[in-house]
């Protein structure tokens, strides 16, 4: 294992020179192309582009779900090519929530067991904060959802309880893969706002992979992709957007970040 030696005002996420190459029977498909960039802590960063982009293997490789054929991902001072699988899992489980454009919820559980899982499964110790639940719970407006299973929830309320499961944990990194791609326009905005509010409230560094440039536009900055390469970069048009405050489960609490595991637990 590397362990990158950073300052607090390091980059949380840094790629140098990805490269990812796919074997088709005799084919070599290159899916990313020697992207490097480098996502500040706390910033709310979009990578926008269309189907075969590449955009949804950078964001397997940014979350150690897949290995770079070359190159490297370093998370919060961590190279992820030096761990082994054990190591890059516990990683994830300490750092990094994920959203899915799919949800990926168990259908045999509850909405809150959905939620209690990931943190029963995160590795960390203590019990789970109910308050914290209660408060996010109210920030995504799913309180008197929490009893019913996934088949019996709405697409958007499904979303939002797939947004609390990757927040239960206090990760320091959020990466959201097409978050509203299976959502009507009111659900997808109610989603961008919980993905914005807490990039704001919490401190998350948030990551957005989307095809929508009308989503993207919430960003602070946003990455264009095309042919396995970013072709260039803007700032978000929405990036300044006040949201509203009424009924912020936030509000007057200062919820914590899920601090820096020592390496040791690596």
């Amino acid at each position: 294992m590397s362990i990158v030696q950073t300052e607090p005002s390091s980059p949380i996420i840094l790629a140098e020179n990805l490269t990812k190459v796919y074997q088709a029977g005799r084919l070599q498909v290159t899916a990313v192309r020697e992207v490097s960039l480098a996502v500040e802590r706390g910033e709310f960063v979009a990578i926008v582009g269309p189907s075969g982009s590449g955009k949804s293997t950078l964001f397997y490789l940014l979350g150690g779900l897949t290995q770079a054929t070359h190159g490297r991902v370093v998370i919060d001072g961590i190279d992820f090519a030096t761990l082994n699988d054990g190591e890059r899992t516990r990683l994830r489980k300490q750092r990094i929530g994920f959203v899915f454009q799919k949800f990926n919820l168990l259908p045999t559980l509850s909405a809150l067991g959905n939620i209690e899982i990931a943190w029963a499964v995160s590795g960390r110790s203590g019990q789970l904060d109910l308050r914290y639940l209660d408060h996010l719970s109210e920030l995504l407006s799913i309180q008197g959802r929490l009893d019913h299973r996934p088949s019996e929830l709405s697409g958007g309320e499904q979303q939002r309880v797939a947004i609390a499961r990757a927040l239960i944990t206090r990760p320091a990194i959020v990466l959201a893969d097409e978050p509203t791609g299976n959502l009507d326009t009111k659900n997808s905005e109610a989603v961008l706002q919980m993905l914005l509010r807490s990039n704001r409230e919490l401190g998350q560094t948030t990551l957005m992979i989307t095809h929508n440039p009308e989503a993207a536009a919430i960003a602070s900055r946003i990455l264009y992709m095309r042919d396995g390469q970013i072709v260039r970069e803007e700032k978000g048009s929405r990036s300044d957007i006040v949201l509203p405050t009424a009924g912020s489960a936030f509000e007057g609490a200062a919820w914590p970040v899920a601090a820096s595991a020592p390496a040791a637990e690596i």
